[in-house]
This record gives C-alpha cells, sequence and structure tokens, in this order.
C-alpha cells in the first residue's frame, strides 16, 4: 500500500495520507514522502494549489507510535518533522486541509499549517502531545498562539482536550465545517477559485501574512512595498486592468513581463 497518494487535477494537486488501518498515522516512510511531495510541489509551476488530506474517514491520528521508541536519536527524527512543517508553510501556492474524522498531534497541527481548513461535522481534534509524555511539534507552538491567544493555545496543549469542528470553528482553527456529502464539490470550488487567482500575487500576499506575525509595522509596509515590486513585473497586473476595463474575468499566467529596451516593446518570460 503507497503511503501517499499524489492526485493532479486542473492545476490542483492532492497528496492523501493513505494509512487507512493507522487512521493515517505518519510512521518513518510517510514522512519522507511527505517532505519530497512538498518539495516537488513548491518546483513545479504548474501546481497552483494544493490540498492535504486523508485516506479512509480520517484526516491524520498523528506520528505512528505503534511501534514503540525508535532507536534512532530524537534529534535526528525531528529534522525531518521540521523539513516537512516549514515547506508545507512556506509553499509559495496556497493550501487547503480536508479534515475528514480525527486530527490529532502532529496531523492537527500540519492542518493548521495549511493556509486554510475545510473540516466535516465528524472531525474531532486534539493537542494530544502531553498525554504521550510530550510537548507539540510541527509548529504546534507557534501556531496555536497566533491562532487562538496565548490562554487558550494552554488550554488545548497541557489539557489535550479533545474539541469537535464546531468549536474548532468558534477558536478559528477551521475555516469553514462543511457537510460530509458536500466537503468534496466545496473544495473542489474553493481550489478552482484559487487557481484562478494570479499566481505571483497569491505567493506574495500568503509570504505577507505569514512574515506579518512578527513583524513591526515599518517592517510589514517594506515588504509590502517589495512585494507590489514584483506583481508589477509580471504580466497579471495589467491583465487584470484590461479585464476590468473590458468587463470579463482576467486570466492570470504569472508570467515576467518587464519593460524591453526598445520603446513600447516588452519582454514576457516564463
Amino acid at each position: 500500500m503507497t503511503g501517499l497518494l499524489v492526485d493532479d487535477a486542473d492545476g490542483v494537486r492532492t497528496l492523501t495520507l493513505n494509512r487507512p488501518h493507522r487512521r493515517n498515522a505518519i510512521d518513518a516512510g510517510l514522512w519522507e514522502a511527505l517532505r519530497a511531495a512538498l518539495e516537488e510541489a513548491g518546483r513545479d509551476r504548474s501546481v497552483r494549489a494544493l490540498v492535504l488530506t486523508g485516506a479512509g474517514g480520517a484526516f491524520c491520528s498523528g506520528a505512528d507510535i505503534s511501534k514503540g521508541l525508535s532507536d534512532v536519536h530524537p534529534v535526528y527524527r525531528m529534522r525531518t518533522l521540521t523539513e516537512v512543517t516549514l515547506l508545507l508553510h512556506e509553499l509559495p501556492v496556497p493550501t487547503v486541509a480536508k479534515v475528514t474524522g480525527v486530527a490529532v498531534g502532529a496531523g492537527w497541527n500540519l492542518a493548521l499549517g495549511c493556509d486554510l481548513v475545510v473540516a466535516t461535522p465528524s472531525a474531532t481534534f486534539s493537542q494530544i502531545f502531553t498525554r504521550r509524555g510530550l510537548s507539540p511539534d510541527c509548529g504546534g507552538s507557534w501556531l496555536l498562539p497566533r491562532l487562538v491567544g496565548l490562554q487558550q493555545a494552554k488550554r488545548l496543549a497541557l489539557l489535550a482536550e479533545t474539541i469537535d469542528a464546531e468549536e474548532a470553528r468558534a477558536l478559528n482553527l477551521v475555516t469553514w465545517v462543511v457537510g460530509t456529502g458536500e466537503v468534496d464539490a466545496f473544495v473542489d470550488d474553493l481550489t478552482t477559485r484559487l487557481v484562478a487567482g494570479a499566481p505571483v500575487a497569491l505567493a506574495q500576499t500568503k509570504a505577507l501574512l505569514n512574515e506579518g506575525a512578527d513583524h513591526s509595522l515599518r517592517e510589514a509596509l517594506a515588504g509590502e512595498a517589495r512585494a507590489q515590486a514584483v506583481n508589477f513585473a509580471t504580466a497579471d497586473a495589467p491583465e487584470a486592468y484590461a479585464a476590468f476595463a473590458e468587463g470579463r474575468d482576467a486570466h492570470f499566467t504569472g508570467r515576467w513581463a518587464v519593460p524591453g529596451r526598445a520603446a513600447g516593446r516588452s519582454e514576457d518570460r516564463t
């Protein structure tokens, strides 16, 4: 059985954790497969959005501890988890977690590392680490306080409570709760809209928002100015202006379009 399924359709790459017999708990092989898949998605310019989900009615029950403690030093094991977390967080395309069933520990934090989270009413969430004698990983200690505030983050992490999808949405940990029968169509529509967006502008916007939590206003404004310079060097900004003037939908490509040396000429590069 392949631990990770990769599917491409209309600019959307879907990564499906595929260990349903373990509720998609992530073992060493799946961590490596995730790292390779995220690296490839970051390089592949045909990928305009990414969906992370799980097979068999579960999202992910965290790291697989069914074989007990590994004899590999934790420094080396954590290195892979860290790389996966950073690759997901810094991926230059919008990411969507589609959560059905359990999202626990590292599994929940991978979902939180996505830009948008769509959950079904059956979804449940837990920062289970302290029940295992551990502390949060996969970015949980950084993500939770920024999403819910320090006290709620401490409640979730220290007590390791299980919460349902509606409470997660109330805490801003889930973007939408959608019925089980409608979730696939909802995510398809959502990613269609993301794919239709200007890819460079989306990447710049995502980076600005990710960085903004740690920046002063002065630093954020400087970053915005740099991002706009990048955006105006693409063909997408003039295309958006033309589409608005002509009353049509814009077609965004992310192509680089800088003024040519000769007057009235331009150079498009891909």
